[in-house]
């Protein structure tokens, strides 16, 4: 995404949020809300646009445009300083808390006096909620949840972002002069859902070009410090980037090195010592003479362990050596395996673009199959009908096959109700090629009554695939609470695949319960849930997701053939 583009969403967010606070049209709001998410997927820089351009973009209207237009010309928005004038600037702190909405901050600041989020925790510990209407036991459990989130994410940055902003450092160092290679390690490497520095290796024979480059980019902020092995800088939206260059005949030991887990090396330097052998960031040595027996690959310093070469993404101490030793490592689903995409929507629910460019998007990454699968009525905001979902359906039946030979599938996104029910009756779900069934309300059922909901709704013969299972987002909200040893037991038994929600926001289900899961039998579908084109790009954390929680191509019903996937689909193919 375009730096502008991510700061007027953001922007735009607040401006919705501040509307909802101040108990203002909630039309009002939810437009800006459908703008920040327009302009956030849009493809183009938008600084490059004026009004009439930016009017263009779906959901922006000339009121929005023009703000746009103001922001991107002086750099503030009038109407947005004037909202944050009345809003004090204890309750603005307060909206951070990933599970507490701009209504009950308001309460709280108003009632109680509450201005910062260390005086909420304080009045919560110490029982001083339990009289304020709306602030019982269950809200004041997520509240304190949603304050650990907070404070847990203070120093780590979501996977995309930090892949965005190593990206952009590897590019840069690996056009200066003596670069032999150039790659990220440590956790963004391993993919996990945040992180907390970035590390980037440099091979080289003089290390100074390098440091330099570094710290005279133009998007850092702050050096750290500069030295001959290691340099570290903070960049202007606050990642720390620790820069190390070795030889290049170590690169292989130093990306061993450098991308851990620190579980996972403890493991692999054990096996070294046992060996007589000495294992560290610049190559694996006989103890005794010193002889440098592995160093410039990957392969060949894990090979000279007794190892398989193990792929990053496993590398988390969690089995996989015994796993390497037994010749048990997983071949892991990568992007290549994926052939289309489960979980998808156009403009004519909540998506941002139209049908036929959606899918020519998809046709374009190489997909055999694709689905488009918009919300169902249930989700009332949405205003779908059985009239506009058949007209879908006749377009995307004209469409199919049209590009590249694409083979489209016409799906729903369902909406499970608080008692496992799902939108439309049996005969009219009979006519989708395949249906995901999604929670979107009513988190706060307790465990019994949660389990029980998803259970029903793997039961139901027309559900193929659970999308974003437990609801959580990441360091904002957390999963609905569920028996899910029970859920998994029930996706098992009927043949309902979990999905792998590749939105770097949900990445749901998470590697942990992918885990879990995967022991009963489960079958997955690692989808984008794209609403944009520009989403379908988010399959690349999925995977991650997936390749962390052991996924192979038998597992994942998106790597199939269409063949395969159709006999999935059908009742007789779901055992």
């Amino acid at each position: 995404m375009a730096r502008p583009n991510a700061e007027v969403e953001a922007l735009l967010q607040e401006y919705a949020d501040l509307i909802a606070i101040t108990g203002g049209d909630a039309f009002k709001a939810r437009a800006y809300e459908k703008a920040a998410r327009a302009i956030g997927g849009h493809p183009a820089d938008i600084s490059r646009l004026d009004v009439d351009g930016l009017r263009e973009i779906p959901n922006v209207g000339r009121s929005i445009a023009e703000k746009v237009a103001e922001y991107l010309r002086t750099g503030k928005v009038a109407a947005v300083e004037e909202r944050r004038a009345e809003i004090p600037a204890g309750v603005r702190e307060l909206i951070t808390i990933p599970t507490l909405g701009p209504k009950k901050a308001l309460r709280l600041y108003e009632d109680l006096n509450i201005s910062s989020v260390d005086e909420l925790a304080a009045a919560v510990e110490a029982d001083a909620l339990s009289d304020l209407k709306g602030f019982g036991e269950k809200t004041q459990e997520n509240i304190l949840h949603g304050i650990r989130l907070m404070r847990q994410a203070d120093h780590r940055i979501p996977v995309h972002l930090a892949l965005d902003t190593a990206e952009e450092i590897v590019a840069a160092l690996s056009a200066v002069t003596g670069c032999k290679r150039c790659a990220y390690a440590g956790s963004l490497r391993r993919m996990r859902e945040t992180i907390g520095d970035i590390d980037v290796l440099v091979a080289a024979a003089r290390s100074a070009p390098f440091m330099d480059a570094l710290v005279s980019l133009p998007s850092t902020a702050e050096v750290i410090a500069h030295g001959e092995k290691k340099t570290s800088i903070r960049t202007d939206k606050g990642v720390q980037v620790d820069l190390r260059v070795l030889p290049p005949a170590s690169w292989g030991a130093g990306m061993q090195y450098f991308t851990g887990s620190k579980g996972h090396n403890i493991r692999t330097r054990t096996i070294a010592v046992h060996q007589g052998l000495k294992l560290s960031e610049y190559g694996l040595f006989d103890a005794e003479s010193g002889e440098s027996l592995a160093s410039r690959t990957e392969e060949e310093v894990y090979e000279r362990l007794g190892l398989p070469w193990i792929p990053p993404t496993l590398r988390e101490d969690r089995g996989e050596i015994e796993a390497a030793l037994r010749g048990d490592l997983p071949e892991v689903v990568t992007e290549r395996d994926i052939r289309g995409d489960l979980h998808t929507h156009t403009d004519l629910t909540d998506g941002l673009a139209p049908l036929e460019a959606m899918v020519e998007a998809a046709a374009a990454r190489g997909y055999a199959y694709y689905a488009v699968t918009d919300h169902a009525p249930d989700l009332y905001m949405q205003r779908m009908t059985d009239e506009k979902i058949l007209a879908q359906r006749e377009r995307l039946r004209n469409l199919d096959g049209t590009l590249r030979r694409m083979r489209l599938l016409h799906g729903t996104e369902l909406n499970i109700g608080p008692g496992g029910e799902v939108d439309w009756p049996d005969g009219f779900l009979a006519g989708f090629d395949l249906c995901v069934a999604s929670l979107h309300s009513h988190f706060d059922q307790d465990r019994e009554a949660m389990t029980r909901r998803l259970v029903r709704a793997c039961e139901n013969p027309y559900v193929h695939v659970i999308g974003h299972p437990t609801t959580r987002l990441v360091g904002r909200r957390p999963g609905v609470d569920a028996d899910w040893d029970e859920v998994f037991a029930a996706c098992a038994r009927t043949g309902t695949a979990l999905e792998v929600n590749a939105q770097p926001d949900r990445l749901d289900l998470r590697d942990e319960d992918i885990l879990r899961a995967r022991r009963y039998g489960v079958k997955f579908a690692v989808n984008t849930d794209a609403h944009s084109v520009l989403h379908l790009d988010h399959l690349r954390y999925g995977v991650g997701t997936a390749q962390r929680g052991w996924l192979t191509v038998d597992d994942v019903i998106n790597a199939w053939p269409l063949s395969r996937l159709r006999k999935f689909l059908c009742r007789g193919g779901r055992t």
